[in-house]
């Protein structure tokens, strides 16, 4: 059916208003069913964030490619988790005597033989207790968090790690809870930070200790004989332990989701939501020990496919981190010189003024990218304040260094947002980005409410909305080549694939074929189809 002249007079007018002047209009000219998509999204935010959740919730994503596997989680799961393990509750102030019940911190810890100790309850006591499933929500997440006198919400957020941090051995529930609702928000691809195993290499790395005068710069020369000490010591011995540790999440995430089954049965969703792994490295401990459990990430990614890339996690604002910024860049340029097939994605940036020395924000992006090789940039929040801001945005741009915007993370943890969030000047700047949610269930949110924040709070279109779904699949670490002939420019595919992309389209034999060596183009072109199909719809109940 063609769409009538009145129709298409008014998506334009819309168009024109509603961010076509932006980055996305240089990824070429926009279709009549990308017009209606525009004029369907101007709609539902004048309509409200229900109807703007509503509609974008059904809108095609591609991926995520800053997810922390244990925030992702709610708390509610947690809970029920903790109440299957046998875990107790306790207060979070060590001064109280028993556990609080309305207006506490509470958190879990395992019992003794005897069980849970005096003043603490058993965690099933909170299916009988409302308020006390109410104290381990709020404790578990930021759901109800007011700022007091010395804890803001980088406090909290940061604390709830420790207080769930006893629920073990059933990271296949969590692979499952977050697949799931990637599923139902048009997912294809998580890539998940995840740390596995590293307490043998830790423990090798304290024995060896870190080389002597080396405490505010490392050579590669001492780098490299430390790196033989920890392989001659036994390092290699727990990557076999980590992809044991992955193989059975994998497992039970496959047997809850019965992904065995064929289509049509009992199947979940969650299935056909393809999932690979960054290696978190623990950056706020001493030298040795993050060096060790660095050298250990890309042992593992070298030898298990499914750890695509490592990732340097907990707060950049701590005093280790910050101490040690410089020197931990250094371990990541030595390392990757090593092993130069192995992705790097680095939280780099995650600082505001006031949280740090002004100093402190002058060069944590820059050295991520230039020393570090990172590919990919976590928050970038304070890029802006960094030295030469204007020629670290070119060159970000030019090396086509992506930046993973988490604008509910930042506002929760940094205080950052609105005009004040550097996501206009990443725009401006041409350096490719995509949304993400950092801790979704921490935060207690999801990609879609990121897509919604970005809409009503930074002005973002759909066209912006669909080159961020694209370059999360296009600046993923996704093995092989790529669907589109320069790298997050959306405008031409390869030749062998160059076809239209309908939503009932086949590709050609050719390009079949090249879709199924290159795993990278394969999600490309699916969520191509997706996207016509979204188009599609939204094309028809507008006519």
């Amino acid at each position: 059916m063609k769409i009538s002249c009145a129709v298409m007079v008014a998506a334009q007018a819309v168009a024109v208003c509603a961010g076509l002047t932006t980055d996305a209009v240089a990824q070429g000219r926009p279709s009549s069913a990308e017009l209606q998509a525009v004029v369907a999204v101007e709609a539902a935010r004048k309509a409200g964030e229900p109807e703007l959740y509503a509609l974008l919730k059904t809108m095609p994503k591609g991926g995520e490619l800053h997810m922390h596997l244990s925030g992702a989680v709610y708390a509610e799961t947690f809970i029920a988790e903790g109440a299957k393990l046998g875990l107790c509750v306790a207060s979070v102030d060590a001064g109280s005597p028993a556990v609080p019940v309305g207006q506490g911190a509470v958190r879990f810890v395992k019992p003794s033989a005897t069980g849970c100790a005096t003043g603490q309850v058993p965690a099933s006591d909170a299916f009988k207790r409302q308020p006390l499933y109410d104290d381990l929500v709020d404790s578990f997440s930021m759901r109800s968090f007011v700022p007091t006198q010395g804890i803001n919400g980088h406090d909290q957020f940061f604390a709830t790690f420790e207080r769930f941090g006893s629920v073990q051995g059933v990271g296949g529930e969590w692979l499952d809870e977050v697949a799931t609702r990637a599923a139902a928000q048009n997912e294809q691809y998580l890539e998940i930070m995840h740390t596995p195993p590293f307490i043998k290499a830790a423990t090798l790395g304290y024995k060896l200790g870190w080389p002597e005068g080396a405490e505010h710069s490392v050579t590669h020369e001492q780098l490299a004989q430390l790196r033989d000490a920890l392989l001659k010591g036994g390092l290699r011995q727990e990557v076999a332990d980590d992809s044991r540790a992955l193989d059975a999440m994998e497992q039970q995430r496959n047997e809850i989701e019965r992904c065995k089954e064929t289509a049509g049965s009992e199947r979940s969703a969650g299935c056909d939501v393809s999932t690979r792994y960054l290696y978190q490295v623990l950056r706020g401990f001493a030298p040795q020990q993050v060096f060790a459990q660095t050298l250990l990430g890309f042992e593992t990614a070298s030898a298990d496919p499914r750890f695509v890339g490592i990732n340097f996690v907990m707060p950049e604002d701590g005093y280790l981190s910050m101490r040690d910024y410089h020197l931990q860049m250094q371990m990541l340029e030595y390392l990757h010189s090593v092993y130069p097939k192995v992705h790097i994605a680095l939280h780099a940036g995650e600082v505001a003024p006031g949280l740090v020395p002004p100093d402190g924000l002058t060069f944590h992006i820059r050295e991520a990218v230039e020393l570090a090789h990172a590919e990919r940039i976590g928050h970038g929040v304070d890029v802006l304040y960094e030295k030469d801001s204007a020629g670290l945005l070119k060159d970000m741009a030019e090396k086509h260094v992506a930046v993973e915007i988490n604008l509910t993370s930042n506002d929760v943890i940094l205080g950052i947002k609105g005009s004040d969030h550097p996501l206009a000047a990443y725009r401006k700047a041409h350096v490719p980005f995509t949304l993400s949610t950092d801790d979704e269930g921490v935060s207690r949110i999801d990609l879609t409410h990121e897509y919604v924040r970005a809409v009503e709070e930074q002005g973002l279109g759909y066209l912006d909305l669909k080159q961020s779904a694209r370059s999360a699949l296009e600046f993923s670490f996704l093995p092989g080549e790529s669907l589109w002939r320069a790298k997050g420019q959306y405008t031409q595919r390869i030749n062998t694939c160059a076809a239209a992309i309908t939503a009932k389209s086949e590709p050609a034999e050719s390009c079949r074929k090249f879709l199924q060596e290159n795993k990278k183009a394969a999600e490309e072109w699916e969520l191509e189809q997706r996207l016509a199909n979204f188009e599609d719809k939204l094309t028809a109940s507008r006519l």
